[in-house]
């Protein structure tokens, strides 16, 4: 038997949203207040969801206990499948030694703390998310920072602030792709409007990571690699996004960054070198470099073939690797399959949609395809180049990484579930139609849809999926342009990924901070809301007295 979401159970649209709110509420309140571990503040976060869902939106008991199934599912696979190969491709670079040869090379380039975190967040991350997403630059490069010494809290929080600038064209576009299907924009006008935008809010990141770290004053002796940093992500982001493609402004962004630092810092050096406060004092002079060229292309061989390893297997506009993957699959039988007792039994009413649609619910089989199996087959082909480092010490050492990782993967299971059925008995759809109720203000709470629900399911993607077309109808209902307020999901929702709990417990999970998830929340709070309400203004802005700025 089927069940038809109502999306005002109270008869009060303000009142059903306040009461759909009570997740996030007790979320907010156990990891920003409380300070309680990750995993206690997801089971009361969930426990009080399927309350909510059951006692308050009239859910059928069965339906909700199967969404949550659901999602834990996939926070398993594939998310927990990333952030354990991440992990383990990074504990072998330890454990054999050849990430000391990776922290002296890129002391030799910089020793400042600074400037390795925007080379290393900003840029190195914004690339690995450009080709895959999911949490996998917040894993990978908040552990090399661990690994280069960096104070594990600000490891995890500039990791999570620095992954804001790329997340909308995270996966080679895939969030704008989703965006354009669900709203019937063309996904190049959405990245024309999203690329006019991030670009913004883009050229600051470094500083605003810089100054999380150290302070105005500190921050102002890079101000010049900070703003080459900045405007060459920004430039590139604006020039990709409008005149190139969809899929590629996050990895020319990145390739660009990279390169011109590396140029840059090769002309230009701080004349302070700075250290966190409990870091002993650093030697006077740069760094030397201690080994040869081909011993330092040795050390990062992991992380080279890492890059195009996930490249790879995201790819099917260019080479269409992916796709043969996905051939492949389907010949072994690995596809998509329907979740029982779900599947199709909920139904989306008006004005979600325009007719009563079945909601779907699958998990996919794609274990060939899917981004972990990427970084774990670049970690057994790392193991030809990794020195005195073979299978079997590889082997126990994925046991290792896998029982270090117990909590966040009870974490991260609990948060998708929590995810689902938020989705499933409607409670996000009525967060939704709480904020298009705004009238005139619209335009200035359009992005925080977006960043709610990125909140909630840590994806862009999956944010864009379930608000995208009712940004569509009411824009159009409140004679607003549906192509920007559509357009600011995605903007918005870039905010709303390093506050996500799931985010915060991969980088939890990447520092060794586990159990820590409140500090790295309360860390990361200030940033994301200066940052969605700068999205919110300039979305307004456009709207009205800027409409000259969109396409």
């Amino acid at each position: 038997m089927t069940w038809i979401q109502n999306y005002n159970p109270l008869g009060n649209i303000g009142l059903s949203a306040l009461v759909a709110a009570i997740p996030l509420f007790i979320l907010l309140y156990m990891l920003g207040i409380k300070r309680s571990k990750g995993h206690n503040a997801a089971f009361i976060g969930l426990v009080s969801a399927i309350l909510c869902s059951v006692f308050a939106f009239n859910m059928p008991v069965g339906l909700a206990i199967n969404s949550v199934l659901n999602g834990a599912a996939v926070g398993i696979f594939p998310i927990i499948w990333i952030v354990v190969t991440a992990i383990w491709v990074y504990n072998m670079t330890v454990e054999s030694g050849e990430f000391e040869i990776i922290k002296n090379s890129l002391a030799s380039i910089t020793d400042d703390r600074r400037l390795q975190a925007i080379f290393i967040a900003f840029a190195f991350g914004s690339f690995i998310e450009g080709t895959a997403g999911f949490g996998t630059p917040v894993a990978i490069t908040a552990a090399m920072l661990v690994g280069l010494g960096f104070n594990p809290v600000y490891a995890a929080g500039i990791c999570l602030i620095a992954n804001t600038a790329p997340v909308a064209f995270g996966a080679i576009g895939l969030p704008v792709v989703v965006l354009g299907q669900v709203s019937g924009i063309d996904a190049m006008t959405l990245s024309k409007i999203i690329g006019r935008q991030l670009p913004f809010l883009s050229f600051l990141v470094p500083l605003w990571v810089v100054v999380m770290m150290c302070g105005w004053k500190r921050a102002v002796e890079v101000l010049p690699a900070v703003l080459v940093a900045g405007g060459c992500f920004a430039v590139t982001q604006f020039f990709t996004s409008n005149y190139l493609s969809v899929y590629l402004p996050d990895i020319t962004s990145a390739f660009v960054t990279i390169i011109g630092l590396l140029i840059f810092l090769n002309l230009w050096k701080p004349s302070k070198i700075w250290h966190f406060p409990d870091e002993p004092e650093s030697a006077d002079g740069p760094v030397q470099l201690k080994y040869s060229i081909g011993e330092v292309l040795r050390a990062w061989a992991p992380y080279i073939i890492l890059a195009v390893f996930v490249f790879l297997w995201a790819d099917n506009k260019f080479i269409g690797f992916k796709n043969v993957l996905v051939g492949w699959e389907k010949a072994l039988g690995f596809t998509v399959i329907s979740w029982p007792g779900l599947n199709n039994l909920v139904v989306k009413a008006a004005p979600v949609v325009a007719q009563n649609t079945p909601y779907a619910a699958t998990f996919g089989i794609n274990f060939l395809s899917a981004p972990g199996t990427a970084i774990f087959l670049s970690g057994l082909v790392s193991l030809l180049i990794i020195p005195k480092y073979g299978y079997g010490r590889a082997t126990v050492c994925f046991g290792k990484t896998i029982k270090m990782l117990v909590y966040p993967i009870i974490t991260i299971a609990m948060i998708l579930g929590l995810a689902y059925i938020m989705n499933y008995s409607g409670m996000s759809i009525t967060l939704g139609l709480a904020v298009t109720a705004t009238g005139g203000a619209f335009p200035f709470f359009a992005p925080f849809l977006g960043w709610i629900g990125v909140f909630l399911t840590g994806s862009d993607t999956s944010a864009n999926a379930l608000f995208g077309s009712m940004q569509k109808t009411a824009a159009t209902q409140l004679g607003i342009d549906p192509n920007l307020t559509v357009a600011s999901t995605s903007s918005g929702g870039v905010c709303g990924k390093m506050l996500s709990p799931q985010s915060i417990s991969v980088a939890t999970a990447a520092t060794g901070l586990v159990g820590q998830e409140s500090t790295i929340f309360r860390f990361a709070l200030p940033s994301s809301i200066v940052m969605i309400i700068i999205i919110g203004i300039m979305t307004y802005l456009q709207s009205n007295v800027l409409h000259w700025m969109l396409p």
